[in-house]
């Protein structure tokens, strides 16, 4: 399932590792999730969008999110509206 993790991270600069520390998952889970070969449960989900404070729908769902990456306008909350 396409989503918007690897978008948003880089984005951030986190590398994998920083961010599956901070979600408290593993590094190849998150590259998984990531690349689209694994779908995150609720739980995984939940924890990969608080690390990167983002809403689940929008790490997971919101196809709008890049759009707002591209954009100049840079805060410490990515949303899918600026």
């Amino acid at each position: 399932m396409k989503n918007n993790v690897r978008v948003i991270r880089e984005y951030m600069g986190i590398s994998q590792t920083k961010l599956a520390k901070m979600a408290k998952i593993s590094r190849p889970g998150l590259s998984t999730i990531e690349n689209g070969h694994k779908q995150a449960s609720l739980d995984t989900a939940w924890k990969i969008a608080n690390a990167l404070n983002v809403t689940v729908d929008d790490a997971f769902f919101n196809q709008n999110v890049r759009l707002v990456i591209q954009g100049t306008e840079h805060s410490d909350k990515i949303t899918a509206s600026s």
